[in-house]
């Protein structure tokens, strides 16, 4: 079959356009804004779980909460540590997360809790931060740390109290309404005294006393735990939440509500599937009102850090976007937090191992990745 000159040159031309917009796609993916970067890491220690204490941040300077421990091989857990030696350490970082100092902020502290008897100052107070942290994986007890100036010193160790439940298991998660007044998501033990599910309780005078306003969702077959939570107006909030069901399926779902807290409505599960074991999310408002998910999908075979967002305060979410992956990390890795910068550009913390890939240290570690949230509309 024989075909004109013109037809053979728009067909030249056809395929030279396409070839130039498939250049721009490439250009566009290697173009974007992704910087991992490492916060903690020591031959011999183990660096994990930014979500078992907080992360607080004021303009530049962050201040991100993890535990450290001896690495150690132990048998039936994915986790490598001497849980004997543990200790709640912070890292900070004065210029957006790209250099870190670590800090032992407790070295000097009691160790036996004690109940608050004097309404904590101020909450309001710009350098205030506050800290929710388990004692011990079973016996279902949680105590508090409060700081006036940035963490650099704590006041604590505080019992929160079991608030008539089976036991409190909570990380931080709290939002400030008032000088006085916190609203705190919690993890409490479910009915059969298993973990678990969440409520959130308030405090009305500085923290000596505190209610369970509601709870989060019906007791779950599975468990609810570890949410993180945002206010969106001064009747809205919203929470996402680590869920598994009966039958062992690890995701995250998530609960609005239309009237601070006292009733709540179930929202589309975010993410479907968090892999082998779970892992729970961090939540964040953008400072142009959309919000964006943060979680990891956790696999023996090659882990995953992924963001979503929403631009319709959690009803949908956007597909998955992987951050982070390919680099051999196994399931001990995950547990997010998140802050948004001054120039736009959020910061994410998490700990991460590479132990898959041929010849690199077996540690875990704290990483960052920075990025660009405006990369996605």
């Amino acid at each position: 079959m024989k075909y004109s000159k013109n037809f053979i040159n728009s067909i030249y031309i056809i395929s030279f356009i396409c070839f130039i917009i498939s250049c721009n796609d490439t250009q566009q993916e290697n173009s974007l804004e992704i910087q991992h970067g490492i916060v903690f890491s020591e031959i011999g220690k183990y660096g994990g779980w930014p979500a078992n204490n907080g992360i607080w941040s004021w303009d530049n300077e962050i201040l991100v909460g993890f535990v450290q421990a001896d690495y150690k091989e132990v048998s039936g857990s994915m986790h490598t540590y001497d849980r004997s030696t543990t200790k709640n350490m912070y890292a900070r970082s004065k210029d957006g997360g790209l250099t870190w100092s670590i800090e032992d902020a407790y070295k000097d502290q009691a160790t036996e809790s004690q109940i608050l008897q004097q309404s904590m100052p101020d909450f309001t107070n710009p350098d205030f931060a506050m800290v929710f942290q388990r004692s011990e994986n079973d016996n279902k007890v949680t105590n508090f740390y409060y700081s006036n100036n940035r963490g650099a010193d704590w006041n604590g160790p505080y019992l929160f109290p079991d608030l008539n439940t089976g036991g409190v298991e909570s990380r931080t998660d709290y939002i400030i309404d008032g000088q006085q007044e916190m609203n705190v998501f919690i993890t409490v033990a479910k009915s059969n005294k298993e973990e678990g599910r969440v409520a959130l309780a308030r405090t009305i005078d500085g923290g000596v006393n505190w209610e369970i306003v509601s709870w989060v969702g019906p007791e779950p077959e599975g468990f609810d735990i570890m949410p993180s939570s945002l206010r969106l107006s001064p009747t809205e909030l919203i929470t996402t939440v680590r869920s598994r069901t009966a039958d062992g399926q690890d995701l995250i779902t998530a609960y609005a509500s239309n009237d601070n807290g006292v009733t709540w409505e179930k929202l589309k599960n975010p993410v479907a599937d968090t892999g082998k074991g779970g892992s729970p999310s961090a939540l964040l408002k953008l400072q142009n009102g959309r919000l964006v998910l943060g979680y990891t999908y956790r696999s023996n075979y090659g882990s995953r850090v992924n963001i979503r967002f929403s631009s319709d305060n959690g009803r949908t979410w956007s597909d998955e976007i992987m951050l982070r992956g390919g680099d051999g990390a196994n399931r001990d890795c995950g547990y997010p937090r998140m802050v948004q910068r001054p120039d736009g550009k959020v910061v994410m913390i998490y700990y991460w191992n590479n132990v898959n890939q041929e010849g690199t240290a077996p540690y875990r570690y704290i990483a960052s990745t920075i990025f660009d949230p405006d990369q996605w509309k």
